[in-house]
């Protein structure tokens, strides 16, 4: 099992500051000391102070791990483009069914640089647009792209990081986990689609309470409003959404892709328009291997085998006629 370390943003940051991760202020020296890793025979050297970005295929599963010790996996632009480039990668790869996203250390991300946040007012707008338009890129290739994206939430989400966790199609998160919406409490408001995604998710006081008074707001009680799919026990996060990432893959990729596309699209479109969507899909779909596959499992009372359905790049083929429009 090949584990790629893959060296993306360097972070020069608080590592619990408190306007984002409610914990005591340690700040983080810049220069920290240099560490080496031999995986696979690619040494690779990094400083204490970078967010890695760890990608591990476990079968038809990739995982995903942010990594920067120091800063409770602060992401920069380095990361918004590294992971944006992993996921449409992986979405490109007919083997990669399902993509786990988790951060090491017992916690998601802490989202922004706080100090990168402060310096970035001696640089030009256009700088800085840049940058943002770096996070939206990876906030919508997450959202886009055609293979579930499940995050796994230990610990808690703060900033920026919320967002990430949002922009997942599926939110395993410990029971003790809490997402921070913490722009407010340094000046700002939020970035990384987090209004798109509390206002679709949640009822107006509740999203506004977030992004207004910037407190943690518990997993469990984000549970209630769907927001969250699945509460675990503090320390099984990764284990249970690795498990519902290998139900996940295990399904048939083509329709797989059609669901997440159409739910995702859906409130852009008023009834008919959905309803025509839906029947052009479904009546396509009547011709393909996996119904064939499946509908004869059925009948047959076994368990189907899409993946079998898929020898060679079928199921690549289908998600790219996703990402024309055809589906």
């Amino acid at each position: 099992m090949k584990q790629n370390w893959l060296p993306v943003a360097k972070s020069v940051a608080c590592v619990r500051c408190p306007s984002l991760c409610s914990a005591p202020w340690t700040e983080a020296v810049p220069g920290g000391p240099v560490q080496s890793r031999d995986e696979g025979g690619e040494r690779v050297t990094g400083s204490d102070d970078r967010t890695l970005l760890h990608a591990d295929r476990r079968g038809a599963v990739l995982l995903l791990t942010l990594d920067g010790p120091r800063t409770r996996n602060a992401i920069g632009p380095d990361v918004y483009t590294e992971l944006q480039t992993s996921i449409i990668a992986a979405g490109a790869d007919p083997d990669i069914r399902a993509v786990v996203l988790t951060g090491a250390g017992g916690y998601f991300s802490s989202g922004g640089n706080v100090l990168a946040l402060r310096d970035s007012a001696t640089r030009t707008l256009a700088e800085v647009t840049a940058n943002t338009d770096r996070l939206n890129g990876m906030i919508k290739a997450i959202v886009d792209g055609p293979i579930p994206v499940i995050a796994a939430v230990e610990g808690g989400a703060a900033g920026a990081g919320v967002g990430l966790a949002l922009a997942c199609d599926l939110i395993v998160a410990g029971e003790m986990a809490a997402f921070t919406v913490a722009h407010i409490r340094v000046g700002l408001s939020p970035d990384g689609g987090v209004t798109h995604f509390l206002s679709s998710a949640l009822p107006r006081q509740l999203a506004l309470e977030m992004c207004l008074l910037g407190q943690p707001m518990p997993a469990a009680r984000l549970a209630q409003f769907g927001v969250v799919n699945t509460l675990t026990p503090q320390g099984g996060t990764l284990e249970a959404a690795l498990r519902l990432a290998d139900r996940v893959a295990s399904g048939p990729p083509e329709a797989t892709a059609r669901i997440k596309h159409q739910i995702t699209t859906a409130p852009t479109h008023d009834l008919a328009t959905q309803l025509e969507i839906e029947a052009r899909a479904i009546n396509l779909a009547r011709f393909g291997t996996e119904a064939a596959e499946g509908l004869s499992a059925f009948i047959a009372k076994r368990r189907p085998d899409f993946a079998g359905a898929h020898r060679g790049t079928a199921g690549a083929a289908g998600r790219e006629s996703l990402n024309r429009g055809e589906n």
